[in-house]
C-alpha cells in the first residue's frame, strides 16, 4: 500500500474512533442523568412508603383503641342486662 493511502486510512479510522468516543461520552452523560433521576425517584418513593407505614400504624392503633372501647361497652351492657334481669326476677318473686 501506498504511504499516503495508509495515512489517510489511519486518519479515517482515528476520526471514527474519536467520534464514537464522543458519542459514548454523551450517552454516558445521558445515562448518568437518568440514573440520578431514578435515584431521586427511589428516594421519594421510600419517603412516601415510610409516611404510608406511619399512617398505617396510626390507623391500626386507633382501630385497636376503638375495639377496646367497644369490648368495654359490650361488657358494661352485659353487666347492666344481668342486673336488670335480677331486678326483674326479684320483682316477680314479690
Amino acid at each position: 500500500m501506498d504511504k499516503q493511502k495508509m495515512v489517510s486510512m489511519l486518519v479515517v479510522v482515528g476520526a471514527c474512533v474519536g467520534l464514537s468516543a464522543c458519542a459514548t461520552t454523551g450517552e454516558l452523560d445521558t445515562l448518568k442523568s437518568r440514573v440520578d433521576a431514578l435515584e431521586s425517584n427511589v428516594a421519594t418513593a421510600q419517603s412516601d412508603a415510610a409516611a404510608a407505614r406511619a399512617t398505617s400504624n396510626d390507623a391500626v392503633n386507633i382501630a385497636n383503641q376503638a375495639m377496646d372501647r367497644a369490648n368495654e361497652a359490650n361488657a358494661r351492657s352485659i353487666d347492666t342486662e344481668t342486673k336488670i334481669d335480677r331486678m326483674f326476677k326479684r320483682s316477680m318473686y314479690k
